[in-house]
């Protein structure tokens, strides 16, 4: 395997763990970084510990304190040479995706060109920080509503998105005035690397600690990250496991948390659905980054006149999907992201047949060639199920796609919403109040409902999150970067004289 780009991106063999401005020895033990590909070593990284964690910590606290301070378009100018940068680099950032997260090449340049996008949504934002002028009840009184920067921004990245959902919040928090430091994944430490170089290079030495970054364990790093009063608000990204312990530790401190957690996300079709454009969305939506997305499609829930023909449809064309190295423009499905992942696949496959369900494809681990036999490949797999199981109400991080029958809309609805997940949602059908209701209030209960695509593939330019386990948090477009400032409501007295509020009459 060739890695020579990946000095290009200022990879070595070995790398440092920690950044604050500069590049720090650190004190952690070493991770060895290995491809999901073939489970070769790709480089090691000498992790940060608690003490690493402080040193950052600090350094990006006394960076916000200047930062605030500069006008919010000064700061998207320097956003808006991050984004040019992120353009210069997107084939290499596309190609180290794809080797330290398995993703195939097309999906690891979509990533990229997310951060790219983000970066140009981020410097349109940088004139647009807006509050609210409030009529006050008392005479010769005004009232305004301002946004102020936060402070340090705590970023916990997973896996599977290794450097857009950084891009999504470090983006947005730079034009707000804030300061970012980032905990990635301990399976991607890599991409983290690159991208905090690049954009330090952009910063430069004065603004450099803005995007401080600390590789090291939960035990240490992550959970100094959580009890740390100079990080207002930690923003992660992970399972529902994890939310349940970043969100109470955060909020014992009067912190915030921005929570991007599990989903089971299902598509609806009805019996009048175009199935030419419902089999492609499914094929994504469920084959797509081997259904290591939070967004992936799991459930399937197709009406009684037409789930045989679409059942047929589906496992013709997973048939045509190609497992392999993602690194092949060829390849359709890439790698897991690890044995227990594999194993977790297994399991799940296991549970839906002795709970009563029909494996209609796949099912078991993936024949591929001697090259990347050591990689966790799984065969993307459909289970026809007679109903909801037990075990369809979990997220299992696979290509696994569980086939259901409805006989309405409502009830359609109904099992879409019966899961503890809420994250994305769709709806296939040419009748325009089933798709109505199905965005109403009475219809899907998740943070994105579709009507015609998949749940896979959201744009920058919406409110990404859900509700339920999936924590309830927005990121990226729309008016997400309220989550990164503080509200402050004035009021002015411009006349001579006091009345107060309420008409309260106190003493002459």
């Amino acid at each position: 395997m060739n890695l020579d780009f990946l000095a290009d991106l200022g990879i070595g063999a070995s790398n440092s763990g920690a950044f604050d401005g500069k590049w720090q020895k650190t004190k952690g033990g070493e991770l060895t970084v290995r491809t999901p590909i073939d489970g070769s070593v790709i480089g090691t990284v000498q992790m940060a510990d608690a003490q690493d964690y402080a040193r950052c910590s600090k350094a990006a606290h006394a960076a916000f304190l200047r930062w605030q301070q500069l006008p919010a378009p000064k700061r998207g100018e320097y956003v808006r040479q991050m984004g040019m940068a992120f353009r210069a680099k997107k084939e290499l950032l596309g190609r180290l995706v794809t080797l330290e997260a398995g993703k195939i090449l097309q999906e690891g340049l979509g990533e990229a060109q997310e951060c790219i996008d983000i970066a140009d949504y981020a410097v349109g934002l940088s004139r647009q920080i807006w509050g609210l002028t409030i009529a006050s009840e008392r005479p010769q009184h005004s009232m305004r509503e301002t946004w102020h920067p936060l402070g340090t921004v705590g970023i916990i990245t997973a896996f599977n998105f290794p450097i857009a959902v950084w891009a999504w919040n470090s983006m947005l928090a730079l034009v707000c005035g804030d300061a970012c430091l980032w905990k990635p994944s301990l399976k991607t430490p890599l991409t983290a690397i690159a991208m905090t170089k690049i954009c330090a290079d952009v910063l430069g030495k004065e603004w450099a600690p803005l995007v401080s970054l600390c590789i090291g364990p939960d035990a240490q790093v992550g959970s100094a990250m959580l009890d740390d009063a100079r990080i207002p608000l930690v923003s992660a990204t992970g399972s529902t496991r994890m939310g349940r312990i970043v969100g109470p530790r955060v909020a014992q401190r009067f912190g915030r948390s921005l929570l991007e957690l599990g989903g089971n996300n299902a598509i609806v079709v009805l019996d009048d659905a175009d199935l030419d454009l419902a089999v492609r969305a499914i094929v994504f939506g469920a084959v797509g980054t081997a259904g290591q997305r939070c967004t992936t499609t799991r459930r399937l829930l197709v009406h009684t006149k037409v789930i045989d023909e679409l059942c047929q449809r589906l496992v013709k064309a997973y048939g045509q999907c190609r497992i392999g190295d993602p690194c092949d423009q060829k390849t359709l499905v890439g790698p897991l992201i690890d044995d227990a992942s594999a194993e977790a696949f297994d399991h799940a496959v296991a549970a839906a047949v002795e709970q009563g369900g029909k494996v209609l494809c796949g099912g078991k681990r993936a024949k591929v060639g001697k090259a990347i036999a050591k990689g966790a490949y799984v065969e993307p797999t459909i289970v026809r199920c007679p109903g909801p199981l037990p075990i369809v109400r979990e997220e299992t991080f696979a290509p696994i796609l569980y086939v259901m029958p409805i006989d309405s809309a409502e009830q359609a609805i109904a099992m879409n919403n019966d899961v503890p997940q809420g994250l994305s949602s769709s709806i296939f059908t040419l009748n325009l109040r089933a798709a109505e209701r199905f965005l109403s209030a009475v219809g899907s209960d998740c943070g994105i409902a579709n009507v015609n695509i998949g749940t896979s593939g959201a744009e920058i330019g919406g409110a990404f999150g859900g509700e339920k386990e999936t924590g309830g948090g927005r990121e990226s477009g729309s008016d997400s970067w309220k989550a990164y400032m503080r509200r402050q409501t004035s009021t002015i007295n411009w006349g001579t004289s006091l009345p107060l509020a309420q008409g309260i009459q106190f003493g002459d």
